[in-house]
């Protein structure tokens, strides 16, 4: 049975009511799930076009507020989403730059989770089913 996708990533926060609000507002994300589960709150959200969602955690004691890097996001007008973005509020951490890859920058979140927003140069292509590896 192959694995499909990447369907929930957590973020380490503080307050999940400011991540939330963040992440909805400033991102322009949508929010998936906000349940108290008794000893847990699970608040979820996802950006409005994504396959990947995100929960907004404070319960992983080997995850601290501020410890999650390298979320890639992509976009395919980077200097429209960076103008954006800023006039909503995120700051990001450098002018967009031209990359190997990508054009790059990063920001993070009220907690210090880093995210990179890029835009690739050439656009990837993926199958969507792969073939099985031959032995």
């Amino acid at each position: 049975m192959p694995i499909d996708h990447v369907q929930i990533v957590s973020i380490p926060v503080t307050d999940q009511d400011r991540a939330r609000d963040f992440y909805i507002n400033a991102l322009g994300w949508e929010l998936i799930s906000d349940n108290d589960e008794g000893d847990r709150r699970w608040v979820e959200v996802a950006p409005k076009h994504g396959q990947t969602s995100f929960t907004l955690v404070t319960w992983f004691d080997s995850m601290p507020a501020g410890s999650l890097e390298g979320i890639v996001m992509d976009t395919d007008d980077i200097e429209k989403t960076y103008e954006e973005l800023s006039e909503r509020g995120i700051v990001f951490e450098t002018p967009i730059e031209e990359g190997p890859f990508s054009r790059v920058t990063s920001f993070r979140d009220p907690d210090g989770n880093c995210f990179v927003l890029h835009q690739l140069y050439q656009p990837r292509t993926r199958p969507v089913h792969f073939a099985p590896a031959r032995s």
